[in-house]
């Protein structure tokens, strides 16, 4: 038996050393944290009900503005709320907002560029039109405006966002397309009499994929700086909603009081962070010259 587990053990090393994931880990160690960090907010979003009975809307007077401690690790904020358990069911806003704006914007504006550079021509022209007088103005500019005239909340914010983001992705989806479908699987598609539609799902979507999924890895962390702005200038999340530009926001009047802006400013950071290194470890992973490189 002995003999047989020995004989084994370099084969599952062998295999465990060449499976994709440990490659991509090996050949990008920043990639990969930023990857494992963004996996435990997700967790934490996810199971946080689970495993924190307080309450963060919760108020205790008699604790007010107390510092980080044993028992308030992140101190408390000016109503008594504990600012880690905030911190932590702000995650439960934070990403998901951010993942409908990317997963929208994906949508329609993959699906706006798709049709653009397939059909070419008038209607091209017409639809490249369109979203450039949205990419004409400042994101967070026409973000604002656009929240400030549906009225402050989250939902609203996040319309507000994905009608900001689409043209970029919509871009993207073009330039993609204008070059796919001239390759010559997609011209021998053609003559052989399949649709449009088979054309379009089985021999150019496909090869579309890695650049959104770059740019979408790499915007996430832009949409949650974008949402956690909109909250701080009241256009997003209302309080007492614990997002955590909100209670960036809400830090602004008790500025001795250092950690109730200070931890949920560094929950964003470490999201934005981890988004932007998993972004840049993806783009050089499926770029065929980098990884020659």
């Amino acid at each position: 038996m002995a003999a047989v587990s020995g004989a084994f053990r370099p084969t599952y090393l062998r295999w465990s050393a060449a499976s994709p994931l440990m490659r991509f880990a090996k050949r990008n160690p920043t990639a990969a944290t930023g990857a494992a960090v963004l996996i435990v907010w997700a967790v934490i979003a996810l199971t946080v009900p689970l495993w924190t009975p307080a309450d963060p809307l919760a108020q205790d007077l008699d604790i007010r503005l107390l510092g980080p401690s044993g028992q308030h690790v992140f101190g408390t904020d000016l109503l008594g709320r504990d600012v880690l358990v905030r911190v932590l069911w702000g995650s439960r806003l934070s990403l998901p907002t951010a993942l409908v704006v990317i997963a929208a914007s994906v949508l329609f504006g993959g699906s706006f560029g798709m049709i653009s550079g397939y059909v070419g021509g008038r209607l091209d022209e017409a639809m490249m039109r369109i979203a450039d007088i949205t990419l004409a103005f400042p994101s967070i500019i026409l973000a604002m405006a656009i929240a400030a005239a549906l009225g402050p909340s989250l939902r609203n914010a996040m319309l507000a966002m994905t009608a900001v983001w689409w043209p970029e992705f919509a871009r993207v989806m073009r330039g993609q397309v204008l070059a796919v479908k001239e390759y010559p699987h997609v011209e021998a598609a053609r003559v052989l009499g399949a649709g449009h539609w088979r054309i379009i799902t089985r021999h150019i979507l496909p090869e579309t994929f890695s650049p959104l999924l770059v740019k979408s890895t790499l915007d996430f962390g832009n949409v949650i700086l974008l949402a956690a702005g909109l909250s701080f200038l009241g256009l997003g999340a209302v309080p007492p909603a614990p997002e955590w530009g909100a209670m960036v926001s809400e830090a602004r009047t008790t500025f001795t009081q250092w950690w109730i802006g200070a931890f949920p400013g560094l929950a964003i950071v470490t999201v934005v962070l981890s988004a932007n290194f998993l972004g840049d470890g993806l783009r050089d992973n499926l770029d065929p010259r980098m990884r020659k490189q």
